[in-house]
């Protein structure tokens, strides 16, 4: 049986004996309501007081018989509140184990700083595309959707440097900072950048001149989504039809094209081989937009004739079944 309702049901019997007790005594030996109930609490928590008054035989059945229901009713009482709360709390210990040792065993992982409104969207995103990440909220409240959804957490404050390292600071892939003070997004991203050196940061900016401040503490990437929304709200009066297709390509889950980007790995068949030569738009029939190459160089609209190159990053667009064969291409090389 679920321990919380047999309490519950333990509870209701319980009252009910009190009750039934407290009637018997006035039925049996007369007394008033009060000296009835009295009777009958003292007897069934086996305080030992003393009788109210002198009782008859008859009483002494019925006492003898209240107690034997009694005492059996409190101690399973007692025990189910005893199990519920060893269980919860050896729940809690086991799930906490098992937490910090999943967090433990990352690498190449995300770490998101904040989980309000934009950190709830970012990790629906990420765990659409089964990106690995862990968040750290200080918010109780929070942690709990957290929890209901699965994610892996750490409970606190992101500005803690401890519980960067907690997080695998040094063997995460990238950081996130949404936290919903600019102040601390620098905070948080001068902390990561002496952490990690290597690691990629974005962070939230939400007053103007803050992006420059979170550039300088070592931000990779700002972002300040009034800015942002105030120009897709611009785009969507001025250019509506691009402004649909492009969120039909990067956002639209049951279409059959998408655009994404693709790395070229090292062990890639088409290094040092032109468009044309790979194949790519023949066979596989992808559009190649852009070619992303080193740090800030982007090819727009590449001819026929460009080389693939090393770490090229493919912006494409095409069907869910292109792209995968695409990202072997680009991954593998054949045997």
């Amino acid at each position: 049986m679920n321990r919380p309702k047999g309490f519950l049901i333990a509870l209701i019997l319980a009252l009910a004996l009190i009750f039934i007790g407290a009637i018997g005594y006035m039925i049996i030996e007369g007394w008033g309501f009060l000296d009835s109930l009295y009777m009958t609490v003292i007897t069934l928590t086996t305080v030992g007081y003393g009788e109210v008054h002198e009782t008859t035989s008859s009483g002494r059945i019925f006492t003898m018989i209240l107690i034997g229901a009694g005492v059996g009713i409190i101690l399973y009482m007692a025990g189910s509140i005893a199990q519920v709360m060893v269980e919860g709390q050896l729940r809690e210990v086991l799930g906490r184990r098992k937490l910090e040792h999943k967090i433990k065993q990352l690498k190449d992982h995300y770490i998101i700083c904040g989980y309000g409104r934009i950190g709830t969207t970012l990790c629906e995103e990420l765990a659409s595309k089964s990106i690995i990440f862990i968040i750290i909220e200080k918010d109780l409240t929070r942690i709990q959707s957290v929890e209901e959804r699965g994610y892996l957490y750490i409970h606190g404050e992101a500005t803690d440097e401890n519980l960067l390292v907690k997080a695998g600071i040094e063997r995460a892939k990238g950081l996130i900072s949404v936290l919903g003070s600019d102040a601390d997004n620098v905070f948080v991203t001068l902390t990561a950048r002496d952490l990690n050196p290597n690691i990629s940061i974005i962070a939230r900016a939400a007053e103007e001149g803050s992006d420059r401040k979170l550039l300088k503490a070592g931000a990779d990437r700002v972002v300040s989504p009034y800015s942002t929304g105030a120009r897709k709200i611009a785009q969507a009066i001025l250019r509506p039809t691009v402004c649909d297709f492009m969120e039909l390509a990067v956002h639209g889950r049951s279409l059959e094209f998408r655009m994404e980007e693709i790395p070229v790995g090292e062990d890639s068949s088409i290094i040092d081989v032109t468009l044309q030569e790979s194949g790519i738009r023949q066979n596989l029939d992808v559009i190649i937009i852009g070619i992303k190459r080193f740090a800030d160089e982007m090819i727009f609209n590449p001819s026929a004739q460009t080389k693939i190159m090393n770490r090229d990053t493919l912006i494409v667009l095409g069907d869910i079944q292109s792209l995968k064969k695409l990202e072997e291409l680009c991954a593998f090389s054949p045997s």
